[in-house]
């Protein structure tokens, strides 16, 4: 069982006003998790929770499950 991101999940908190290093100053998101973001790897549920937050968005909308 596995999950992929829909869409690049850094370029959409661009499109709000949210570059990495406005992350970074703000703490909003620590660096590991934006490296994992930059990777396409899965971040933490609480991660996760902050982007819907900032996005206004679901995880579904982030997120796909893939059936291996």
């Amino acid at each position: 069982m596995s999950f992929r991101y829909k869409t690049d999940v850094l370029d959409l908190l661009k499109l709000k006003g949210f570059n990495t290093n406005k992350i970074r100053k703000e703490k909003i998101i620590g660096e590991a998790m934006l490296q994992k973001l930059r990777s396409g790897q899965m971040v933490s549920w609480a991660v996760l929770e902050t982007i819907c937050k900032l996005l206004d968005c679901q995880p579904g909308d982030l997120i796909e499950f893939i059936d291996d």
